[in-house]
């Protein structure tokens, strides 16, 4: 009995210590997630490079190394975000993450009317501002709506080769995240 007693103290001891440990750790795991990152590297509504080709770390880990991505954050209280760009590239998807980084919304060039970028992400409540007196400029949009007020936009494209590279890079320089 002496024996059983002593190994659950001793398990209740160490449970109790892997807990403090984690909670510890957990503020500098939290100031490193990508909202905080895309923060530090660049203000609201500005698209930045994510990708490991940016000349640095990636912004945000886990990319595909056959694809390079543009991020930006956006706050829907500032009105309805709009991201889009002139051209297009081979291929190119859209993900909306909320400020937890969930995916709230994904979709790529098959689903957009000729291939192009050009996305309005708004709240329930501006969509139906929106329906009710569209905005010539949002004619040929995607609209996503999502209940989220703060978000990243994370638009990646194709790159089969380095021969691409130059191309693609053109592409997401000139992709645009503007609030209407």
């Amino acid at each position: 009995m002496g024996r059983l007693l002593q190994a659950i103290i001793l398990g209740l001891i160490g449970a109790a210590a892997v807990h403090i440990a984690v909670l510890l750790m957990l503020p500098g795991y939290s100031e490193r997630d990508a909202w905080s990152r895309l923060k530090e590297m660049t203000d609201m509504y500005e698209t930045v490079r994510i990708d490991s080709r940016s000349g640095g770390e990636a912004a945000i880990k886990s990319l595909d190394p056959l694809f390079d991505a543009v991020a930006c954050r956006f706050d829907l209280r500032d009105g309805v975000t709009r991201v889009s760009a002139a051209a297009h590239p081979e291929f190119w998807s859209i993900s909306i993450y909320d400020r937890m980084g969930q995916n709230v919304f994904s979709f790529n060039d098959r689903a957009a009317p000729d291939g192009v970028v050009d996305f309005v992400v708004a709240t329930p409540t501006q969509m139906i501002e929106l329906r009710n007196e569209l905005p010539a400029e949002f004619d040929k949009s995607v609209f996503v709506e999502t209940d989220i007020n703060e978000g990243i936009a994370v638009v990646r494209s194709f790159v089969p080769d380095e021969t691409w590279e130059p191309t693609v890079s053109r592409y997401l320089r000139e992709i645009d995240c503007v609030p209407h």
